[in-house]
């Protein structure tokens, strides 16, 4: 049960990672690109659009991970601990602090992306909370696969 909420997790990170990215390049691409340019094929989608994806599929992932920390704290953080992977250990707290992190920001999220729809002052902040979760994503990401690499689930 645990690889099968593991393989899903990280389903659910990849459609994430492709969200947020696509989110992100449509955000700080410039307004007046070239149509049929690699910027302007990303503004000929409303990076709006994405928003309440981006903010379910963080949600499910982030609950996903929950239930397989679980087994990570009992099976797998002894061994690591053990052999001495101290910095991977330690690159994964940061990971959990940055999934904390990225939980509490969706709501400003959220609401920049909505309010920007009425009132188009919030583009400055949407941005930075865009580019934010974009790094936690994928440092997440990149973490998460870094740490089954080292040792791997249920090895």
């Amino acid at each position: 049960m645990p690889t099968f909420v593991l393989i899903l997790h990280g389903l659910i990170a990849v459609a994430l990672l492709g969200a947020i990215t696509h989110q992100t390049l449509a955000t700080f691409a410039p307004a007046h690109a070239r149509p049929g340019s690699f910027f302007g094929r990303f503004r000929g989608v409303s990076a709006g659009a994405f928003t309440d994806g981006i903010v379910v599929l963080y949600v499910v992932s982030a609950l996903l991970g929950a239930i397989v920390y679980l087994s990570f704290r009992t099976d797998i953080r002894p061994f690591l601990e053990r052999a001495g992977y101290w910095s991977s250990l330690g690159l994964f707290d940061i990971k959990e602090h940055f999934s904390s992190i990225g939980l509490g920001l969706l709501p400003a999220y959220w609401v920049c992306w909505r309010r920007s729809r009425v009132a188009g002052d919030a583009g400055r902040a949407r941005a930075i909370l865009t580019a934010t979760l974009a790094f936690i994503v994928w440092w997440n990401f990149l973490i998460g696969h870094i740490l089954n690499n080292t040792r791997g689930f249920g090895g």
